[in-house]
């Protein structure tokens, strides 16, 4: 694996691959209800709004987790913290096939707050690991590549359900238990191949050099106190950015059910829309990447190549206000789908913000935080939605793609308010002065 025209390793890519590995699982994993819920709701009975109780409760726990996570993942380091995280989600991915019928309400909530808490993880010991392996001008790339595993979980979803369960429900246990498996499978390779740059034995020192050579070395790893982070504006820029993981969430726990009730889809015929949707979103999420990336390398300043990306991001996304008039599926699918890979385009850039500006030790933590923003807003919308589609309100539907289309340049416009220039913080949370 060498760089043909500088001779510099590229070791970084494996710590890539695990990256997308783990978000693949942690994406599978979350997606498994949502595909099934149509099925799930006729065997179990539930109303809508006992699915959003199921849906708040994950979410619930993903908030907590995302606040939490992110704190013990820099504490505890990307290697470890990473680690925890996976085996959390993965024995209560697991013990959803436990649950009993008489039960299944509460059982179903139990399992989705442990599965969430553990889930919170991914993305801050992610995005860790993206600032100690890759330089600036390549992290919302490498951001964008791991990123579009949440479209590749997905995409597997509907797949493996429709392969293994049955219309009824029967063997709806099977697909929570495949994850116990893959998971063992990464943590054997993250623990064989993962340490920082620094300290690693395959690393070049041309790749090192590479890797460092628009940021600093961290001197002290002393955790900051939040209190100092929470100060910052441009940690609430981010936490505002986040506001948008509400549309997400719709996209992945309601779009299924949406398809089912307004154009009949089975679940055996759920899996190309489900494909084309987040194939559009892995699309999104590379091309977003990229995008920045490329914007930098001609020479634009950090903060001008990212909001210049964010904003076609936004612009890209008003179409989706128009799925619930679609009258033909193929429409309402593929723009979901187009909304879907300005939203996985719009992650990858809004992730990077944190690196771009804060330390690497603070980086897990802000990460969380914005997380459970995020989580907070999906709470509300999943909820609200849920009992108005009990009350059958047939515009539920229509306002909530509407929200989705139009959400994200009031968020960019917020965002940049709050954080006007994108000017880095030193490791003790100060202005970086320009020499």
């Amino acid at each position: 694996m060498k760089d043909l025209q500088t001779g510099m390793g590229k070791y970084r890519y494996r710590i890539l691959a695990l990256l997308l590995f783990a978000t693949t699982i942690n994406y599978f994993d979350r997606s498994i209800i949502g595909v099934m819920a149509p099925a799930l709701q006729r065997l179990f009975d539930w109303s809508n709004e006992d699915y959003a109780n199921i849906i708040v409760s994950f979410q619930v726990a993903y908030a907590i987790g995302l606040l939490s996570m992110g704190r013990i993942i820099d504490k505890l380091g990307t290697k470890i913290g990473y680690t925890l995280a996976i085996g959390i989600w993965s024995i209560f991915g697991m013990l959803h096939a436990a649950v009993r019928p008489a039960f299944s309400v509460i059982g179903f909530s139990l399992a989705r707050f442990g599965l969430g808490f553990g889930e919170a993880g991914n993305f801050p010991a992610a995005i860790k690991a993206v600032a100690e392996w890759f330089p600036k001008k390549e992290r919302a790339f490498a951001t964008g590549i791991f990123n579009a595993a949440t479209s590749l979980g997905a995409i597997a979803a509907p797949f493996v359900v429709g392969w293994i369960v049955l219309e009824d429900g029967t063997n709806w246990q099977i697909p929570f238990l495949i994850t116990g498996a893959l998971s063992s499978i990464w943590v054997f390779l993250w623990w064989r191949t993962y340490r920082k740059p620094e300290e690693h034995p395959k690393v070049r020192k041309q790749e090192l050099a590479y890797i460092l050579s628009d940021s600093e070395v961290e001197v002290s790893k002393e955790s900051l106190p939040w209190l100092r982070i929470v100060k910052k504006r441009e940690a609430w820029a981010f936490a505002v950015a986040k506001l948008t993981d509400a549309v997400w969430y719709f996209y992945l726990f309601w779009g299924a059910k949406f398809l089912a009730e307004t154009f009949g889809l089975k679940l055996k015929d759920i899996g190309v829309p489900f494909f084309i949707m987040y194939a559009l979103a892995d699309g999104g999420s590379i091309l977003g990447g990229y995008l920045s990336g490329y914007f930098i390398k001609k020479g634009w300043s950090i903060n001008k190549a990212r909001k210049t990306t964010l904003l076609i991001c936004a612009i890209m996304i008003i179409p989706v206000c128009y799925v619930a008039l679609a009258e033909n599926k193929w429409v309402a699918v593929v723009l979901i789908g187009i909304g879907a890979a300005g939203h996985q385009a719009w992650s990858a850039n809004i992730y990077t913000l944190v690196s771009d500006v804060f330390p690497k030790k603070a980086t897990a933590s802000i990460i969380g935080l914005g997380g459970m923003v995020g989580a907070v807003a999906g709470i509300i919308s999943s909820k609200l939605l849920g009992r108005f589609l009990d009350q059958a309100d047939n515009t539920a539907y229509f306002w909530a793609f509407l929200i989705a289309g139009s959400s994200y340049l009031i968020v960019l416009g917020a965002v940049h308010l709050l954080m006007p220039k994108m000017v880095p913080y030193d490791e003790n949370l100060e202005r970086v002065k320009k020499s």
